[in-house]
C-alpha cells in the first residue's frame, strides 16, 4: 500500500493543477510545477518539446527501463462540477483527469526515488503536454524521450468512470481508436428567405449530408467492427429571412481497425458529393488524420495484471471493453511494448459518474493512492524482468504493424 502521506501530496498537487489548467502547449506553470517537484526529491530532469518533463530515476541495482507517461493538458470547457477547487480560469477545465495523472506520477516518483538505492533498472517519468491537441507525445519522442536511457516498457494510467474505485483494468490489444477529424464546406448560393426557388440553400443540403453520413456506420461498416462518424460543429445563415450561400461543419471520425480507417474518407467523399450534386451546390472536405489506434501489447498487459494479482490483492482487476476515444499515447507504445491501464474512479457518493469531457466532472480522489500503487509495481515489475521478457514479444506493434501494412 501507499503511505498516506504520498496520497496526501498527490491529492495536493492535483488541486493546485486543476484551479489553473492549460491547454496544449500551454502548460507553464503544470511543467514548473513538475519541474519543482521533481528538483525537491533530486531527480534528474529537462525540459523536452516546449513543455514537456521528462525525468530520470536510476536505480542502484541492474534490470530494465520502465517508462511512465503522464499527461498533463486540459480542455477548452466551462467546469460545472462544484468542486471547491474548480477551474479559477474561464473557459478551461481538466474534465479527462490528466490534473490526476500527473498528481500520480509525481506521487510514484517520490515512492521509488526513496527506494532508489534497491530499485531495479532505471526509471523514465514522461510529463507529456498536449494529448488533448495536438499532439505531444511525437514531440517528445523525437526529443529522445525514450532514448536516454532507451525504455523497455512503458505505461499510462488514465482515469475511468466506468469502473469503481479500487479497480484497475486491463484491455490487451486495441484499446481505443484512431480519432480523426474532418471539415466540411458546403457552398451554395444565397437569396431571399421569400424565394427559395431563386437560391441554392445550403441548409437542407448540409441537412441531409449529417443525416446520411451516418449510414457510413450503419449500413456500409460490418456490425462486428467499430466506427462512430460525429458531426461536432455546424455553422451557417446569416439571419430568418435569408437563404444560406454556406455552410460549414466539422467532426470525427472514430475506427479501431486499420483497414476500415483508410476507407473512411472516400466513403464520406462519394456521399457528400452525390448529395451535393443533388441539391446543385459544391462540397469541399478535409480530413486531418490524427491519432492511430492505442495498442496494447498482449503479452505485457497479461504479465503485468497477473503481477498485480499475485503481490497487490487488495486491487480489483477487470477486463473493460475497448473505447472509441483517442489518445496519443499510441505512438509511445509503437517505439516500446505498452500498456494502457484504467484507473476506476466511479464513486457516487462522491458525484464522480460523469464521462470524461463533461462540464460536470469529477475524481473520487481516493483512486489517486490506487494508481500511485499501480504505477510503482509496473516500474518495479520491469526493472526486475518479472513483467517483460528478455526477448522481442511477437506479439508487439512492430507485428501488428506489419500484418495491417500500416
Amino acid at each position: 500500500m501507499i503511505a498516506p502521506e504520498i496520497a496526501t501530496r498527490a491529492i495536493e498537487i492535483r488541486r493546485d493543477i486543476h484551479r489553473f489548467p492549460e491547454l496544449g502547449f500551454e502548460e507553464e506553470r503544470t511543467a514548473a510545477i513538475v519541474e519543482r517537484e521533481l528538483s525537491e526529491l533530486g531527480i534528474e530532469h529537462k525540459r523536452v518539446a516546449k513543455t514537456g518533463v521528462v525525468g530520470v530515476i536510476r536505480g542502484g541495482l541492474s534490470g530494465k527501463v520502465a517508462g511512465l507517461r503522464a499527461d498533463m493538458d486540459a480542455l477548452p470547457l466551462t467546469e460545472r462540477s462544484g468542486e471547491p477547487f474548480a477551474s479559477e480560469v474561464a473557459g478551461k477545465m481538466h474534465a479527462c483527469g490528466h490534473d490526476a495523472h500527473t498528481a500520480m506520477l509525481l506521487g510514484a516518483a517520490r515512492v521509488l526515488q526513496a527506494s532508489s538505492l534497491r530499485l531495479e533498472g532505471s526509471v523514465v517519468l514522461l510529463f507529456q503536454p498536449a494529448e488533448e491537441g495536438p499532439g505531444g507525445a511525437l514531440p517528445m519522442i523525437e526529443a529522445g524521450a525514450l532514448d536516454d536511457p532507451k525504455v523497455d516498457a512503458v505505461a499510462m494510467l488514465h482515469v475511468d468512470y466506468r469502473l469503481p474505485t479500487g479497480t484497475i483494468g486491463f484491455t490487451p490489444g486495441i484499446c481505443n481508436a484512431a480519432a480523426d477529424e474532418f471539415y466540411i464546406t458546403v457552398q451554395g448560393r444565397g437569396g431571399h428567405g421569400s424565394a427559395p426557388h431563386t437560391a441554392l440553400d445550403a441548409i437542407p443540403c448540409s441537412a441531409a449530408m449529417v443525416l446520411a453520413m451516418q449510414n457510413i456506420a450503419a449500413r456500409e461498416t460490418d456490425p462486428f467492427k467499430s466506427v462512430v462518424v460525429s458531426i461536432g460543429t455546424i455553422e451557417g445563415g446569416y439571419r430568418n429571412n435569408i437563404i444560406a450561400d454556406q455552410v460549414k461543419m466539422s467532426g470525427t471520425f472514430r475506427s479501431q481497425d486499420p483497414e476500415i480507417r483508410e476507407t473512411l474518407e472516400g466513403r464520406a467523399r462519394r456521399i457528400l458529393e452525390g448529395i451535393a450534386a443533388a441539391y446543385q451546390t459544391k462540397v469541399e472536405l478535409r480530413v486531418i488524420y490524427g491519432y492511430p489506434p492505442v495498442y496494447n501489447d498482449p503479452m505485457l498487459a497479461a504479465t503485468f495484471k497477473a503481477y498485480l494479482a499475485e503481490g497487490h490483492g487488495q486491487l480489483a482487476l477487470a477486463s473493460p471493453p475497448a473505447t472509441m476515444g483517442g489518445e496519443d499515447f499510441a505512438y509511445f507504445a509503437q517505439r516500446a511494448p505498452g500498456v494502457l491501464i484504467r484507473l476506476g474512479i466511479r464513486n457516487e457518493a462522491h458525484g464522480s459518474v460523469h464521462p470524461g469531457h463533461s462540464s460536470q466532472f469529477r475524481i473520487d480522489e481516493n483512486a489517486i493512492a490506487y494508481g500511485i500503487q499501480t504505477l510503482v509495481a509496473f516500474a518495479r515489475g520491469v526493472g526486475s524482468g518479472s513483467v517483460i521478457g528478455g526477448e522481442a514479444n511477437p506479439t508487439s506493434w512492430a507485428g501488428f504493424v506489419t500484418s495491417h501494412n500500416l
